[in-house]
């Protein structure tokens, strides 16, 4: 069956061309040719909006695609499921649920078209095609009206090239990339999924279900996402935070969307606890990873690697792993894109844990034998701040599936790795910290290869944690070298005194 790629830039199974030329997919190749007259071409009318213009461009025809909920893992003989228009977060045995696409309906397109009809929507303000989560629409929400969606066009983030980290850290590595989700509207990788979950409120708030709001726990950037998409959308949101165990940056944002902030004296565990007794009593939308639709958002970053990299697979992603929602959000978006016919193979994962809080890592030492929650301590990388992930299924399934492997990093070691991303022209999170320190442990042991192709995922812009960054060139922290702080020099307000500290400062380079 042909597919064809109209102008709404979504798939439609049947089109008849009049006079004009449509780009066109079939399994064997593309054939590209398209004339759009010219009051296409021209601006849209003063009076609309991209909403509206969208509106107006929209193909009648249902795509044919849908997605529902089911058990995660569930065994194959199971007939549990869910429509995504039902509030429900765990299946009846209380297990965890899953987004589970008509995948026989995806595979009428071949890996090709897929694959023009992402890169088609690359960098555009067609609504919602310019986010990098919905340019993926048919994959994470298809059957959702774009006039529920609630976008900042997020996605599309920078892949950098980590030349002098790789060089001169890593043994000459030359092929090292760091995905920077953090350059997002809020600063952290979470926007892709809240983009998704708060997409859907909207959605149901319409269809009159009683959602009258939005909640979630949260170690900082999840409220910071939620509140903000909420404010967007005119959605209450409430935001329950552990007190004192969260950076100023990351506090002040779900402040200044408006949204209701309980400071809570607990962990996030406890918070956590407590979020889903309200919601289960009241008529909250719960927003944690717990609610698998966020995922859906998430695991088009890994798609949007692929992208990046001209449809080639990296041999090695390494994500930092907390609550454990990412890790298998990446597996799932590299599964869709092999099963899809878009690659043909998947990268092997890691997933960097942070010593302080590391219940996956013990696990994985165990030779996954007896999952034990632990007492999280504190930690530099405090959204992974957590020791009873809700999403410990899920991670050990998507790393038993691709050869993953699983790392973890001390507070110095992830602060040094910082540190020297820094000095290497980045700006990172601890986070990320935590799973270079894991790359660096790895190339020292030859599981990764000086030419693997490696992408290290880095979740949150560096600007949420200028504390921990101060403190570290200030050599303020109690028990640690800083053997890579860079403190400036008070030097006297004098011509003299200027010349002799720089002159110390060039001699070694001369």
């Amino acid at each position: 069956m042909a597919a064809h790629l109209c102008l709404s830039q979504t798939p439609c199974y049947s089109f008849k061309p009049s006079s004009k030329q449509f780009l066109c997919a079939n399994s064997s190749r593309i054939s590209c040719s398209l004339e759009i007259s010219a009051a296409q071409k021209n601006r849209r009318p003063a009076e609309e909006d991209i909403r509206d213009e969208a509106r107006r461009h929209n193909v009648s025809q249902s795509s044919g695609l849908s997605a529902k909920y089911v058990p995660f893992n569930a065994d194959p003989t199971s007939t549990e499921e869910y429509s995504l228009d039902d509030i429900v977060y765990r299946s009846r045995s209380g297990g965890l649920l899953d987004v589970q696409h008509d995948m026989e309906a995806l595979k009428r397109f071949d890996g090709q078209y897929w694959k023009a009809l992402f890169d088609s929507r690359v960098g555009k303000t067609t609504w919602p095609y310019g986010s990098g989560v919905w340019s993926k629409k048919e994959w994470v929400l298809p059957e959702i009206d774009s006039d529920d969606i609630v976008s900042a066009f997020e996605g599309n983030s920078n892949l950098f090239w980590a030349e002098r980290f790789g060089k001169e850290v890593l043994d000459g590595m030359n092929d090292l990339w760091v995905k920077h989700c953090g350059i997002s509207h809020t600063g952290s990788f979470k926007d892709l999924g809240m983009t998704v979950l708060v997409s859907q409120v909207s959605r149901l708030r319409k269809m009159n279900r009683a959602v009258l709001g939005v909640g979630c726990a949260s170690t900082g950037d999840t409220s910071a996402a939620l509140s903000a998409y909420c404010a967007a959308a005119g959605i209450p949101a409430f935001v329950f935070l552990p007190a004192n165990r969260i950076s100023i940056a990351q506090l002040v944002q779900p402040i200044a969307n408006g949204a209701v902030v309980l400071s809570l004296d607990t962990d996030f565990d406890g918070c956590m606890r407590l979020i889903r007794e309200v919601t289960a009593e009241l008529p909250i939308y719960l927003a944690n990873s717990l609610n698998s639709l966020r995922l859906e958002g998430q695991k088009t970053a890994a798609i949007e690697i692929l992208q990046q990299f001209n449809w080639e697979v990296p041999d090695w992603v390494i994500v930092p792993g907390g609550n454990l929602g990412n890790i298998y959000a990446f597996y799932k978006g590299f599964k869709m894109c092999q099963e899809l016919g878009l690659v043909d193979r998947m990268p092997r994962l890691v997933c960097a844990q942070a010593a302080n809080a590391n219940p996956l890592y013990l696990y994985y030492k165990s030779g996954w034998k007896d999952f034990t929650p632990v007492k999280a301590s504190s930690t530099f990388a405090s959204a992974i701040q957590i020791g009873d992930p809700v999403s410990i299924d899920r991670a050990v399934f998507a790393l038993k599936n691709c050869d993953g492997i699983v790392e973890e990093a001390t507070e110095e070691e992830l602060m040094d790795a910082t540190t020297l991303a820094d000095l290497s022209g980045m700006f990172i999170c601890p986070h990320t910290g935590v799973a270079l320190s894991a790359l660096i442990k790895l190339r020292k042991s030859g599981v990764i290869g000086r030419t693997d192709r490696t992408v290290v995922v880095s979740t949150a812009h560096g600007l949420k944690f200028t504390q921990s960054k101060t403190a570290y060139h200030s050599k303020e922290i109690e028990d640690m070298a800083c053997r890579y702080a860079n403190p400036p020099v008070q030097v006297n307000a004098d011509f003299g005194s200027v010349m002799d500290v720089l002159k110390k400062k060039l001699s070694p380079l001369q």
